[in-house]
């Protein structure tokens, strides 16, 4: 009798196991990895200490998170950009179902509108030296971008100050990346505003990555509300010097700690974030929500927002209020960053124009100046060279390689083509010339005797003839005056 109980027992266990290896768990469904870079001890440049801990710090909290985590501190220019393509290499062996995320702290860099991310031996003399010695934040976003993942997240705690003397030209702070722009999916924030710059912070990490490390902790809260506790945090913590900023394309939800049991499918989530996110109020909105509010309560409203109509009806309301002056200057320096980056996208001349024309004071004045001079030379170049390219001659029957040889056509592609050649390259002159200038007339050989009958009537100069004959028969055949004075006319010679 034991015998079918055990046997049962076994059969149930197995069961069990069976059953718990087929139901999907969160983590089997989702994997994380995450980069983590640190980029503190620069060679030509002082040291960031608080890069080093806010990696440190990050690399515990995203390990305690789930994620699979890449620590690389203190990177040259080469080895970031292997670390990058290693990383990518993992994501890719994933499968798309990842999640991938990547924190960097240290120094960021703003060049002709491009951001890079500065490596520990960067040693520029000018700034033509960023693109050949730095690394740019579009190529990391791009090279994550073309892979299948469910989420891409980055954190750049890069927009400290400007620390090369010989960049006195480049922007402050970071230009505007609009993930929407790019391959949906993706999450990038910063830790201050565009065109702003970040503080390094009196403690052991910067203002940004300690409030990070606080409010990621807390369960259950999407991705969006984290980064706007954020952002209020460190508002708060630098009396209003340094607001972060984020942009998203995301498709499904995140959480850093805390599953999405009980609630939507992640992709009706993500949905739902993406139309409140492009569903920005106007400034007549604002006004309605802000009426009537403590002007603390409002300034933390338009900060968690972080949009120009959010600022422009704070500071039309409350303009008494003592966090006015910082929102007016965070929206100008918002305004002024939007401009610059349209300008950049569009490179032309009118767009760069339109930038000075509002903006001719700003730090950016100069690189403006400098993209406005380099687009008028391109076109003044397009026509020049255009004139000096000879008129192509069968350029697609032209062999880019031996195996690649065409073959001579039996008949000609362009038959109407030979006739204006030919006509082009023939020396001999026009037979129309011959008719506009035609020879003088010449006197047929003395040889040549046309026998013709004589007109009718009297010949021309009758009278003078009958003279003649008259004479000559007078005086006889033998005299020598004149007895055939005008015979020859009689044989018709001319």
């Amino acid at each position: 009798m034991r015998r079918p109980v055990l046997c049962n027992l076994v059969l149930a266990s197995g069961l069990l196991a069976l059953t718990q290896l087929m139901t999907p768990t969160d983590a089997a469904a989702e994997a994380r990895l995450a980069l983590v870079i640190g980029q503190s001890a620069y060679r030509t440049v002082p040291e960031l200490p608080n890069a080093a801990n806010d990696a440190k710090g990050m690399t515990e909290l995203l390990g305690n998170a789930g994620f699979n985590v890449t620590a690389a501190p203190n990177l040259s220019q080469n080895e970031m950009r292997q670390t990058i393509s290693d990383f990518a290499g993992k994501v890719s062996a994933s499968g798309a179902d990842t999640i991938a995320l990547v924190f960097y702290a240290g120094h960021g860099l703003q060049i002709d509108g491009e951001n890079y991310l500065v490596p520990v031996d960067l040693d520029p003399k000018r700034e033509a030296d960023i693109p050949l010695e730095g690394v740019r934040l579009n190529d990391l976003l791009n090279t994550l971008g073309a892979l299948p993942t469910r989420a891409r997240i980055f954190m750049l705690d890069a927009c400290r100050n400007n620390p090369f003397p010989a960049l006195s030209g480049a922007g402050h702070g970071l230009a505007i990346v609009d993930t929407k722009a790019g391959a949906p999916g993706s999450f990038i924030s910063y830790s201050t505003s565009p065109g702003a710059e970040a503080e390094d912070g009196s403690g052991a990490d910067s203002p940004y990555t300690t409030a990070a490390l606080t409010v990621a902790k807390q369960p259950n809260i999407p991705i969006e509300e984290v980064f706007k506790r954020i952002r209020i945090a460190v508002a708060q913590s630098t009396d209003g010097r340094q607001i972060p900023w984020e942009s998203s394309s995301l498709t499904t939800d995140f959480k850093f700690f805390g599953d999405s049991s009980g609630q939507q499918p992640p992709a009706t989530q993500g949905a739902a974030s993406m139309a409140l996110a492009s569903a920005t109020r106007s400034v007549e909105d604002w006004r309605k929500d802000l009426q009537g509010k403590d002007p603390k309560v409002a300034y933390e409203l338009v900060i968690a927002d972080d949009t120009v109509p959010a600022y422009q009806a704070y500071v039309e309301l409350y303009a008494q209020a003592s966090y006015t002056p910082r929102l007016r200057t965070v929206l100008e320096r918002r305004r002024q960053m939007l401009a610059w980056d349209r300008a950049v996208a569009i490179n032309t001349r009118a767009s760069f124009e339109a930038y000075l024309a509002n903006w001719d004071n700003s730090d950016l004045a100069a690189t403006a100046r400098r993209l406005l001079l380099r687009v008028q030379n391109r076109n003044y170049a397009l026509p020049v060279a255009a004139a000096a390219i000879p008129a192509p001659i069968a350029v697609a029957l032209a062999p880019t390689c031996p195996c690649t040889a065409p073959t001579t056509p039996a008949t000609p592609i362009r038959p109407t083509v030979a006739p204006v050649i030919k006509k082009r390259v023939d020396d001999t002159p026009p037979k129309r010339k011959v008719v506009e200038t035609p020879p003088k007339r010449r006197p047929p050989p003395d040889e040549v005797i046309v026998e013709r009958a004589p007109p009718p009537g009297p010949p021309p100069e009758a009278v003078g003839v009958g003279i003649g004959l008259g004479i000559g028969l007078g005086m006889g055949m033998g005299g020598r005056g004149g007895g055939m004075g005008r015979g020859d006319y009689n044989r018709g010679r001319y």
